[in-house]
């Protein structure tokens, strides 16, 4: 075995059926025994047969699947152990007409898996710390490209485009949100939300990033229109490198993400940028995906509606 990662073939023997996978998500969502969804009991918890479960105090039954995202879904356990694998380890992502065939399901049901494994991948509330790069993109179809029927015919550019900002630790952990208009306000607001006070921001020279030194942070720019891309210290290349990641999936694996959606797809590329490094053991990163599952349920007319 690898040290730093490890095959299908030796997944699939770790987890070769349902129960495999049941016990090892029990392990790691319950470290200390059975916990009721309910209540958050962890006392006169009585097991029961097929991975069942009875809380005594509230008198309700579970199983490791209720109140996360696996809840209510006929899919084995092994095969969504299987789905997180190949979502921490694709790189750019995996299609759900691939997923569909790699698992044995239909590409419906499969896009439903990876909606809920996105929606888990949302989690991370700590603050960047240190030097933060700031930089925003915008994603969707060129105009020029679309139907006549579905053309804004509003102009060029960023028309019919949604912008994402994302913020990246220098040599550390990134966070990117989809905005509805990356204008000054918005973008302060964001930074303020996701970078604790005391950093150090990079950017380009934007004027939408004007005034964020002062009080909370010290801020240093980039001109990128005199072409300029490092100076010193100072550059916005380790976060613009995760758009080049981020579109590359969106184009190349994806297709299309609608703006509806896009704070899922997005979530899921940020994640696997910050628990991806192949330095962690593919175990640890599955570990990490796991962690995120409780209290995530995603019902399918509240994704399509």
């Amino acid at each position: 075995m690898s040290k730093s990662t490890i095959s299908t073939f030796e997944l699939f023997a770790m987890f070769p059926d349902q129960e495999a996978a049941r016990s090892y998500l029990e392990a790691r969502l319950w470290p200390n025994g059975a916990r009721c969804p309910v209540c958050s009991s962890c006392e006169r918890i009585t097991a029961r047969k097929g991975g069942f479960y009875r809380c005594n105090p509230c008198k309700e039954d579970f199983t490791v699947r209720t109140g996360t995202i696996f809840e209510r879904s006929h899919i084995p356990l092994h095969k969504w152990v299987y789905a997180m694998y190949l979502l921490v380890t694709a790189r750019k992502g995996i299609s759900s007409m691939q997923l569909s065939k790699e698992i044995g399901i239909t590409q419906k049901s499969a896009w439903f898996v990876l909606h809920r494994l996105r929606e888990a991948c949302g989690s991370d509330l700590e603050k960047l710390q240190g030097i933060v790069e700031i930089d925003e993109t915008y994603v969707g179809g060129i105009e020029k490209n679309k139907h006549e029927s579905k053309k804004l015919k509003a102009g060029r550019g960023t028309v019919g485009k949604t912008a994402v900002v994302a913020m990246r630790e220098r040599k550390g952990r990134m966070k990117a949100v989809p905005v509805d208009d990356a204008d000054m306000a918005t973008l302060h607001t964001k930074v303020h939300q996701h970078v604790a006070a005391g950093a150090t921001l990079h950017t380009d020279e934007a004027a939408v990033y004007r005034g964020l030194g002062g009080l909370f942070f010290d801020h240093e720019t980039i001109n990128h229109s005199e072409g300029e891309y490092v100076r010193d210290d100072v550059t916005t290349n380790g976060v613009e490198s995760v758009f080049a990641v981020m579109k590359r999936g969106l184009i190349g694996v994806y297709h299309h993400a609608s703006k509806k959606h896009l704070g899922r797809y997005v979530d899921e590329f940020a994640f696997r940028l910050n628990e991806g490094d192949v330095k962690r053991h593919t175990m640890q990163r599955l570990d990490s995906f796991i962690d995120g599952v409780a209290g995530k349920r995603l019902t399918y007319k509240a994704l399509t509606h």
